[in-house]
């Protein structure tokens, strides 16, 4: 491999990496046959290096982002809202007029809170020790998204 070719696979990690590891990164580069593979290797871990830390190792392993986009993350507030819809959809097309069996209705909403749990369970098991604060930040939101769909069921003795 060339030093050109090499310096530009080095200019593809962020800056605190190139400053830890530029130099040594640079000499084994050199010193390697640099098939399609390793040059594959290399940019595959470039761009990996700039999604999970780009401010440097310091800085939190998984960025919020990447923790609140985890299906177990984002699943359970949209199935809390989807409650929340089915109940609003029922209280104003029918009232708040009590009925003498559960309808349709309500073992959806129950369907959609219980089926929730499993994946509010992965989340925790998953992302909690991982991404502590962001975890909880998430973990925060799918909780007022329930309670936020819980409270007019409450309320309104439905």
């Amino acid at each position: 491999m060339n030093q050109r070719l090499a310096r530009l696979l080095i200019s593809a990690y962020p800056h605190w990496w190139r400053q830890r590891y530029g130099v040594e990164f640079e000499a084994l580069l050199l010193a390697e046959s640099g098939g399609f593979g390793n040059l594959a290797d290399v940019a595959r871990s470039a761009i990996r290096e700039r999604i999970i830390s780009p401010n440097g190792p310091d800085e939190p392993a998984f960025p919020f982002g990447l923790v609140a986009t985890r299906p177990s993350a984002f699943l359970p507030v949209a199935m809390s809202l989807m409650a929340l819809s089915v109940v609003i959809f029922h209280l104003f097309v029918y009232g708040i007029a009590r009925e003498a069996d559960e309808g349709t209705a309500a073992h959806i909403w129950q369907i959609l809170m219980a089926g929730q749990l499993p994946l509010l369970a992965l989340f925790v098991i998953k992302w909690l020790p991982r991404a502590p604060r962001y975890s909880l930040c998430v973990l925060a939101t799918q909780v007022s998204a329930a309670l936020a769909s819980m409270a007019p069921v409450y309320l309104l003795k439905l």
